[in-house]
Formats: C-alpha cells, sequence, structure tokens
C-alpha cells in the first residue's frame, strides 16, 4: 500500500505530504531525535543510522501487517523533491473487523507551533476514517499523559473529544492519561 496524503497550505504555514517511511528518512530522523523533548516522548532515542534503520524496519513491518502504518510529515513544495521533515503520525490496530483504532504523532522542534500536529492528524484520520469504514472502523483514539497539555491542545484542533482520564499503568505509562476519541460521522 502506497498513501499519500496531502495538507493544504494556511496563512501561516506551509502545505504537508504525508507519506511512508523510506530510507532516504535517516538523516532527517536522526536530527530530529536530537531534541531531548521528543525522545522523552516517543519512548526512546534514534541516535544511530543503525537505530534509525531498525526503526525504519519496524514501520514498513507495520505497513506488511496493517497494524501500524506510520507516515513521514514533510513540507509539501512546489516541483520535484521534499521539504523539510517536520513529523509522523501513525494509525494503529485500525484492520477488517476492529471498531477502534489510535493514533500516534510527534513534531520536530523546528516545527512546533506551527499547527503541523493537528493538521497532520486531522488528514490521517479522516482517511482512516474513510478507508477502512467497510472494514467496521467507527473511532480513532488518541491517549497521551494528563500533563501533555500540548497535545490536549492538538487532540481538540483535530475535533477529538475529550472522554476520560485514565490511571497510570507503571512501567509504560507512569502518569494518568487522557482518553480522546474521534468518531466516523462526527463533528464536521
Amino acid at each position: 500500500m502506497n498513501i499519500t496524503l496531502r495538507v493544504d497550505a494556511t496563512p501561516s504555514a506551509p502545505a504537508l505530504l504525508l507519506r511512508p517511511w523510506v530510507d532516504g528518512d535517516i538523516e532527517p530522523l536522526t536530527e530530529a531525535f536530537r531534541d531531548p523533548a521528543l525522545r522523552r516522548g516517543a519512548g526512546g532515542p534514534l541516535e544511530t543510522p543503525e537505530e534509525v534503520r531498525g526503526w525504519l524496519e519496524l514501520q514498513r513491518r507495520g505497513w506488511v501487517t496493517g497494524e501500524r502504518l506510520g507516515f513521514a510529515v514533510h513540507e509539501d513544495q512546489p516541483g520535484p523533491g521534499e521539504g523539510r521533515l517536520v513529523g509522523s503520525v501513525a494509525l494503529k490496530e485500525a484492520g477488517y473487523g476492529r471498531e477502534s483504532a489510535e493514533v500516534g504523532y510527534w513534531t520536530a522542534a523546528h516545527a512546533r507551533g506551527r499547527g503541523v500536529a493537528p493538521r497532520a492528524l486531522e488528514a490521517l484520520t479522516g482517511w482512516a476514517l474513510q478507508a477502512f469504514a467497510a472494514e467496521g472502523l467507527q473511532s480513532v483514539r488518541l491517549l497521551h499523559q494528563v500533563d501533555n497539555l500540548a497535545s490536549c491542545r492538538v487532540a481538540e484542533k483535530a475535533r477529538y473529544e475529550f472522554r476520560q482520564v485514565l490511571p497510570a499503568q507503571p512501567p509504560s505509562f507512569p502518569r494518568d492519561g487522557h482518553l480522546h476519541v474521534r468518531h466516523a460521522g462526527g463533528p464536521a
């Protein structure tokens, strides 16, 4: 499956291109993961080309199994080639017979505050709810730690409704979390 999604430019932000990860993303990924905030939120470092290659292989495998459809988010520019890597979005556990899936995302440090995450998440969510509707997908979940106020704002901007506080589950989830949900046919 080779899916490419495009997001229109806004008056303050360039258009975005979402596409599956490729080997050419090794250098920009290594650069993005030099950011300590990204490393904390993404569950670990990607410091060496070997670690990045391993991560990219997991992304490729996710597309084959359908368990994780990960997209690199680039600034979309006119003409040949892509703009700079600005983030990542992923759809997890969307497949035949599953009524609900989950999304994950991160934004590169240099692109924060420009609406990258909510715009990319909005595009991914709309695509997923349409593409997997015939297979039974009815909703998409977004989870984050309660102290991650930026993720709460992203969820709201991407039209995910706050549902509940989830109790911590150490060691993987050391703090309470928020559950946000977006339903098929929800608010436009």
